[in-house]
C-alpha cells in the first residue's frame, strides 16, 4: 500500500520520482516539456509526462500529498546569463508552482535550485521565494546540500527547500547530517567502454602519479591532475580515484568544455550510464 501520493513537475527522466516511489510514494502526474526526457522518462517509468506545465489547467491536476518540482535553474545558476525571475521563459515558472500550490494546498512542497538562488539579485530572489510561499500558507526549511556528502561521487551543491503546510504546526524539517562516506567516480563507472583516442596525454600522470594512492581528504573531491590539448583549446583532467566535478546538461566533462577524466589509459568524457 502507497504511503502518500506526489506529483513530479519538470520532471527531467524522473530522479524524484525514482527516490520517492522508493518512500513509498505513489506518483499520480508528472511534466517535462523537452520531447527527449519525456521518452526517457517514460522508458523508465512506463509513463510518459505531460507537456509545458504554463498550458496545464490546475483543477487538471490529480489531488496530492507532495509536490516535487525541480524547478528550471538557468535564469539562476551562476554559469547561466542569471537574469532569474526576468526570465520570461524559465525564470518565471515559479509561478506555476505557486498556482498549483495555491489550488491544491498540498502537505508538503519538495523543491530544489542551484546554490546560486539564495544570492541571486543581491539576496532579492530568495526573498520573492519565501515571501510566496508563506502567503499562500507555507512554512519554509532549507539549506544547501552537496551530493559529495551523501555517497554520491558528484561534487553537486544544490538547495533544498522543504515547504510545509501552516496549519499542520510549527514544522522545522531536519535535514540529513553529512554521511562523508568514501566512494569514489572509478566505482560506479560503466565498464570497457573504448573511448575514442584523442591527441594529446596528460603529462603529469606519465611523471609518474599513483592515482590509486591520493589522500584521503582529496579523495572526496574532485581532482585535476592535468591538461589534455583537443582541438586546439587546453581541457582539465580528472582523476577517477576522487569525485567528479558538476555534471553538466551536456554529460560529464565535455572535451573543449569542461574536461575529461583519465580513464583505461586515457582521458575522456564520462558515458551516460
Amino acid at each position: 500500500m502507497k504511503k502518500f501520493t506526489f506529483i513530479d513537475l519538470f520532471s527531467g527522466i524522473g530522479g524524484f520520482r525514482e527516490a520517492l516511489q522508493q518512500l513509498g510514494g505513489n506518483c499520480v502526474f508528472s511534466s517535462e516539456c523537452d520531447n527527449d526526457a519525456q521518452d526517457v522518462y517514460e522508458r523508465n517509468f512506463n509513463e510518459r509526462p505531460f507537456g509545458d506545465i504554463t498550458k496545464i489547467l490546475e483543477n487538471t491536476i490529480p489531488i496530492h500529498d507532495v509536490l516535487c518540482a525541480g524547478f528550471p535553474c538557468q535564469s539562476f545558476s551562476i554559469s547561466g546569463n542569471r537574469k532569474g525571475f526576468e526570465d520570461k521563459t524559465r525564470g518565471t515558472l515559479f509561478y506555476d508552482i505557486i498556482r498549483i500550490t495555491k489550488y491544491h494546498q498540498p502537505k508538503v512542497l519538495f523543491l530544489e535550485n542551484v546554490k546560486n538562488i539564495i544570492t541571486h539579485s543581491g539576496g532579492t530572489t530568495l526573498k520573492i521565494i519565501l515571501s510566496s510561499l508563506d502567503e499562500i500558507g507555507y512554512n519554509v526549511s532549507y539549506k544547501v546540500i552537496n551530493a559529495s556528502e551523501f555517497g554520491v561521487p558528484q561534487a553537486r551543491e544544490r538547495v533544498y527547500f522543504i515547504c510545509t503546510r501552516k496549519d499542520l504546526g510549527d514544522i522545522k524539517f531536519e535535514f540529513p547530517t553529512p554521511q562523508k562516506e568514501l566512494v569514489y567516480l572509478i566505482d560506479y563507472l560503466e565498464k570497457n567502454i573504448t573511448p575514442k583516442k584523442i591527441t594529446k596525454y596528460i603529462p603529469e600522470y606519465k611523471s609518474g602519479i599513483d592515482l590509486t594512492k591520493l589522500s584521503e581528504d582529496k579523495r572526496n573531491k574532485p581532482i585535476q591532475i592535468g591538461m589534455v590539448h583537443y582541438g586546439g583549446q587546453g581541457d582539465r583532467i580528472y582523476s577517477p580515484y576522487g569525485h567528479a566535478i558538476t555534471l553538466s546538461a551536456s554529460g560529464g566533462g565535455n572535451f573543449s568544455k569542461t574536461g575529461g577524466y583519465f580513464i583505461d589509459g586515457y582521458p575522456r568524457r564520462l558515458t551516460s550510464r
